[in-house]
């Protein structure tokens, strides 16, 4: 990442994170036991959805499933290759829409876990812009 990324990382991640706390109210500590999550001692079961894999129109049904099946948590990455596809062009239209996929998986009633990256092992391909920074490591 050049030093002109940094901020514009920064300024993603917090979007993100004032987004995430507008939707969800409720208050998360740990007790050397387990998580609790609003008084109560939680065991979260968590399954991934990549959103970029499908349309918007079928994630409500894939999270609904995912519910039905067990899972209190859906993991994702973010596949910043996608995001910003060249530095300074971003892109979050469409099947690639990150806010209206967590909004989705709020309504449904579970939670995100949201894996900001850089990199994505997810056998994505270019899941890390290496061009930009001659330290990183690439496959």
């Amino acid at each position: 990442m050049g030093t002109s990324s940094v901020p514009k990382f920064l300024t993603l991640f917090l979007m993100l994170l004032i987004v995430g706390s507008k939707l969800i109210h409720c208050t998360v500590t740990y007790d050397k036991k387990a998580i609790i999550i609003d008084g109560q001692r939680k065991i979260l079961i968590s399954g991934s959805i990549h959103y970029p894999r499908s349309t918007p129109d079928m994630w409500e049904d894939l999270v609904q499933k995912a519910k039905y099946g067990g899972l209190d948590v859906i993991d994702t990455y973010v596949f910043w290759n996608v995001h910003e596809p060249s530095p300074g062009n971003y892109n979050f239209e469409d099947r690639f829409d990150l806010v209206r996929f967590i909004k989705t998986v709020q309504k449904v009633g579970l939670y995100v876990h949201l894996r900001i990256g850089p990199y994505v092992c997810a056998e994505w391909n270019f899941g890390l812009q290496c061009k930009d920074s001659p330290r990183r490591l690439c496959r």
